[in-house]
């Protein structure tokens, strides 16, 4: 886009100035009126773009209007729900801000509308009596703006909550192969979702769901079961996660002690996968804990 610049008037000069005037930026009436871009918008647009990171000049470059859309939304200008490219803006970092004050712990609210935005949001919908399908409409927003009283001014994450954000996680995907094989029916459930979040995450994922056998480039190559491992079996790596309280330390340990590449996990679901009893809502969520706890653990 053409920089919009001192000295320019009309319509492109009043939509800044809406959206600078509605963050509580002052404006002089009488460019407001004229819709011109002077002094007091100029300055309005440094501020903005210093605050943003930015250079601190006073053009509103593509880099710039980016930022500025996304700091006008405001949660129930629209509907938000896990999509590529991800939903950011303001609207959603309220949301997280909301979810993860009120107990629903999404991980740190950077703005993206990723897999454990979706996650936390299923959970409050269904403890609130929604449908938890993940989708942020008004019936959603009307419950959240309800529980302001609630979560207006609480502290969003706490230190023991933090999850790997989304930019760490992307980070993580892009840069490894991983692969993951599913032993029996619920845990290939299980990992087709991990696959599906990794692919939500970042288009240039390096997440695979395998059969039986891996890529031979993987870094890592992660086989669940519900079951434990046959007695008369080789050792291998093995984390029982329904014992396992530190899920990424276990697995960087044991990614870092792998002898040959690509390093082989075992992760047993053993008294978590009951049929009869283990709902999408449990696989969704097993899902979200095994892809955070490897980008946790494979992040530097």
């Amino acid at each position: 886009m053409e920089p919009i610049t001192r000295g320019m008037q009309g319509p492109a000069v009043e939509d800044v100035q809406t959206r600078l005037a509605a963050l509580g930026f002052t404006l002089d009436a009488g460019e407001v009126a004229e819709h011109s871009f002077g002094t007091t918008t100029e300055e309005a647009v440094r501020s903005f773009r210093v605050q943003q990171g930015l250079a601190a000049e006073g053009a509103v470059d593509l880099a710039c209007w980016s930022k500025l859309v996304d700091a006008s939304y405001r949660l129930g200008d629209r509907t938000l729900y896990l999509r590529l490219p991800n939903f950011h803006g303001a609207d959603v970092q309220t949301l997280q801000n909301a979810l993860n004050a009120l107990g629903f712990s999404c991980g740190e609210a950077d703005g993206y509308f990723g897999p454990h935005t979706e996650a936390a949001l299923q959970q409050f919908q269904e403890n609130v009596g929604l449908f938890a399908d993940g989708m942020a409409f008004q019936d959603t927003f009307s419950y959240i703006k309800r529980l302001h009283h609630v979560w207006g001014g609480k502290p969003s994450v706490s230190e023991s909550e933090v999850r790997t954000g989304f930019a760490r996680a992307a980070s993580v995907l892009e840069r490894y192969r991983i692969a993951v094989i599913g032993d029996d029916p619920i845990s290939r459930n299980v990992a087709s979702r991990m696959w599906n979040i990794a692919s939500a995450t970042t288009e240039g994922s390096g997440f695979t769901l395998c059969d039986d056998t891996a890529p031979e480039d993987a870094d890592l190559i992660l086989e669940i079961a519900s079951t434990e491992l046959p007695e008369d079996a080789e050792p291998r790596a093995t984390i029982d996660l329904s014992t396992c309280a530190n899920l990424s330390q276990r697995l960087r340990t044991a990614f870092a002690a792998a002898e040959k590449a690509p390093a082989r996990i075992r992760i047993e679901l053993t008294g978590m996968t009951r049929i009869g009893s283990f709902t999408t809502s449990d696989a969704q969520a097993l899902a979200v804990q095994l892809l955070d706890g490897v980008c946790d653990a494979l992040s530097n």
